[in-house]
């Protein structure tokens, strides 16, 4: 019998019982290196843990099955995967599309480094599919796709990229690190690799920075690993350990982000201060019917327009207790930031600039009850 329900997968998936002693939680392998039966005779396979970890590979067989992939791999930050995909699949006179509100790190690394690389690139509105079209060209090699944005929280149709992407010969490759596999499984509407910094929902405790990469294609997911090995930038065990602990939990704990999202939502929408309130939850949203049907709900991110503009905004961010001021996001503490200063200062000046009058949410799971209390005492 085999069982493929998501908390199932999540807290079984790549974690058997240890042989030896029984354990139930997948032991730390705090080690560089492996004792061998002869010159080449691998125990099960490892010989060095920038290869091969038996934690990491726990971790990187779990995410597979969540993201419904045939590869997993587990990078030491988002960033590092993002890095390694590309270099996988691109080289000096390729072109990627990505989105024209793109998280700020992955506009720095195209920008500031790949770009010297000679990848070039162009960043185009992803909810219009036409000009998506328009801009393939016949190097393109990949259409990166991020669906909710970060901080804008747009919609992109998947289905819909995945279908420009491969009929122009290239891959379709989206960031889930916002809705997480809970919300979304990319690879199901036609993606051929999913990216994820799972610092955030994945490990969901802010206490471990990772990344990921699942591929639909085993031979694709061969070459990711071949860089992954190559390049060097893995999880190590202990992070390993904590992400894939963390990801026991994801299902649950995205039932109540969610929830408490929307209750933000709700006490947010109309406020006087408030300009303009971004979710995808939101029946008024311009993605919301596409969201609707590509996700299980909307997600915990929620961001807003201050009426009296920047000052407004950092008024709010400093006036908030329960919501910590801090960067990253899709922890069970609930955190704010002034997008403009802070994760997306690397956009300023460019055409991804985002506006200065924004300010970016992470709902927790704290109460529902004291996170809006804590919203309108910060906004009155």
């Amino acid at each position: 019998m085999t069982f493929d329900g998501f908390e199932t997968l999540a807290i079984h998936a790549g974690q058997e019982a240890d042989a030896e002693t029984g354990a139930v939680v997948v032991p730390i392998y705090q080690t560089s290196t492996y004792a061998q039966d002869g010159v080449g005779g691998l125990r099960g396979g490892y010989e060095y843990s920038r290869t091969a970890n038996p934690t990491r590979t726990a971790l990187e067989e779990c995410l597979a099955a969540l993201e419904s992939g045939a590869r997993g791999l587990a990078f030491a930050s988002g960033m590092a995967a993002e890095d390694t995909l590309l270099r996988t699949i691109a080289g000096p006179g390729g072109h990627v599309i990505i989105p024209g509100d793109a998280y700020g790190g992955t506009f720095r690394l195209f920008s500031k480094v790949l770009e010297r690389w000679g990848l070039e690139w162009d960043a185009v509105d992803q909810t219009d599919p036409a000009a998506v079209r328009r801009a393939m060209r016949p190097s393109t090699v990949a259409v990166w796709t991020e669906s909710p944005t970060n901080p804008l929280l747009n919609i992109t149709d998947i289905e819909t990229m995945a279908e420009i992407a491969h009929d122009g010969g290239a891959l379709l490759v989206v960031d889930n690190t916002f809705a997480s596999p809970y919300l979304q499984r990319p690879l199901l509407l036609g993606a051929d690799v999913v990216v994820h910094s799972t610092t955030k929902y994945m490990g969901g405790h802010s206490d471990v920075v990772g990344g990921a990469l699942v591929a639909a294609d085993p031979e694709l997911g061969e070459r990711i690993a071949f860089h992954q090995n190559t390049m060097g930038a893995v999880a190590g065990p202990f992070d390993a350990w904590l992400t894939l602990r963390g990801a026991k939990t994801l299902g649950v704990r995205m039932d109540r982000h969610c929830a408490n999202a929307e209750k933000v939502v709700e006490a947010l929408s109309g406020h006087p201060a408030v300009r303009e309130v971004l979710y995808p939850g939101l029946p008024e949203h311009p993605g919301h019917k596409v969201a609707e049907r590509q996700m299980r709900a909307f997600g915990g991110m929620v961001s807003f327009r201050l009426r009296d503009g920047e000052e407004a905004a950092l008024r709010v961010c400093d006036r908030a207790r329960l919501f910590t001021l801090g960067e990253s996001l899709g922890g069970v503490e609930s955190l704010i930031e002034h997008p403009a200063r802070m994760t997306h200062a690397s956009t300023a000046g460019s055409p991804l600039e985002v506006p200065a009058d924004l300010v970016r949410l992470s709902v927790g799971i704290e109460s529902a009850d004291d996170l809006v209390a804590d919203l309108l005492a910060a906004l009155d």
